[in-house]
């Protein structure tokens, strides 16, 4: 089992920035990868970007050159460092962890961007 709290949402302006991130408990040891991904109202869940234990990372389109993801030293902490925030961007952002097993999810974090 793998615990997911996300922390780090919140109201700014475009072109602003934010971090999120995505503190895991539990099974960490078993966790494959890790990604985030987010929902806005009347659209389907999208990944935003993800990243392997090796270090191997994945974005949308629309976020490359403005997004970056990465873990902490001790591998336990999921980031996503937000730069150059379009409102496009405004969504609850969720982090999840991948392991042999199982699929978790964090409660989800609400990212909202104003013009």
């Amino acid at each position: 089992q793998v615990q997911l709290v996300e922390s780090g949402g919140g109201l700014v302006q475009a072109g602003g920035s934010l971090r999120l991130s995505c503190a895991a408990s539990g099974s960490i040891g078993s966790i494959t990868h890790m990604g985030w991904r987010r929902q806005s109202p009347g659209k389907q869940r999208e990944l935003v970007a993800s990243i392997t234990t090796g270090g191997s990372t994945n974005y949308a389109d629309s976020v490359k050159g403005r997004f970056t993801i990465s873990r902490g030293n001790a591998k336990n902490t999921l980031y996503l460092q937000m730069d150059n925030l379009k409102p496009e961007d405004t969504a609850v952002y969720s982090c999840n962890a991948v392991t042999l097993t199982g699929l978790y999810w964090g409660q989800g974090t609400q990212v909202t961007i104003s013009s």
